[in-house]
């Protein structure tokens, strides 16, 4: 069984990216400041300073972070005034008050899952990601197969993203991971994640394991494992140190599905054939095992 500490998670492959941006803005400034806050900024009253930090975007307030322990230290609580007007800016209505992100308890979290969410534009011409900026619709059309890859990728630590189908499955419903060279549509109704070697899918209505185009074998492996219930969250966990991909259910940890993925970006993946399914992922943090 393994739980999720919403702000973790290890670097990402544009997430290192601005990492080293952010450090390399803020220089000198933060080498200087990092014994607690040198100059009249880092001397500021903390509730000024929430005041002015709660109209900066989140590329802005991660370089303030780095700035000096004083600004780190009030950024730390990710559930200040800052990061909640931030996500009222930045986040719908309906992701803020229905329960698609009922499982992150901060504002940070909501915003880091946003950050990670499926992308509208490295997705197939027959998607879109509705407003409320987590949830994708497959429009109906025929003999295809059309599929989203997640905002950012990763290569490194370890990753949980939570997702879930709104609508029917119809006969293939892949979820998995996927390099940015994979394929995100094609023709028929396939199992597109998992029909090359540049993805790893698991097909929720007949439970076989997919890479390379070949089948992988049963998932989870046990007796009469009971199929996908419409509205149910499955837990996915990307362990880049490790190499390896897994699942749960509900709390119930259902094994390692892959094992000796390569050493390469590798996002969150998903596929879908049936005409006005929907389907949501929200991106959790670092897990931890509990």
């Amino acid at each position: 069984m393994s739980a999720v500490a919403v702000g973790g998670g290890g670097s990402s492959c544009l997430g290192a990216a601005a990492a080293a941006s952010c450090s390399s803005a803020a220089g000198s400034s933060y080498a200087a400041g990092a014994g607690g806050g040198a100059g009249v900024a880092g001397r500021l009253p903390a509730r000024v300073l929430e005041h002015v930090f709660s109209y900066l975007e989140l590329s802005d307030l991660i370089q303030c972070s780095l700035v000096c322990w004083h600004w780190n230290n009030i950024l730390a609580d990710e559930n200040s005034e800052v990061w909640r007007s931030l996500a009222s800016r930045t986040l719908s209505d309906e992701a803020l008050r229905s329960d698609i992100l009922c499982n992150l308890l901060s504002f940070k979290g909501k915003l880091k899952a946003f950050q990670h969410a499926l992308s509208s534009h490295d997705c197939s011409r027959n998607v879109y990601v509705k407003k409320n900026g987590f949830t994708l619709h497959r429009n109906p059309i025929a003999q295809s197969t059309d599929g989203a890859r997640g905002k950012i990728g990763f290569s490194e630590g370890r990753h949980a993203w939570e997702i879930w189908w709104e609508g029917p499955l119809g006969t293939v419903a892949v979820i998995g991971i996927a390099t940015k060279r994979a394929a995100m549509q094609c023709q028929g109704y396939v199992a597109l994640l998992g029909s090359d070697d540049q993805s790893w899918g698991w097909n929720l209505v007949d439970n076989n394991l997919l890479h390379n185009g070949e089948v992988n074998g049963n998932f989870p492996q046990c007796n009469n494992a009971p199929k996908y219930q419409i509205g149910e969250r499955i837990r996915v966990i990307l362990d880049m140190d490790d190499k390896t991909l897994a699942f749960e259910r509900g709390f119930e940890f259902l094994g390692v599905a892959f094992r000796g993925l390569p050493k390469t970006c590798l996002f969150p993946a998903v596929s879908a054939v049936y005409g006005n399914t929907e389907v949501t992922m929200v991106y959790l943090g670092k897990p931890l095992d509990g």
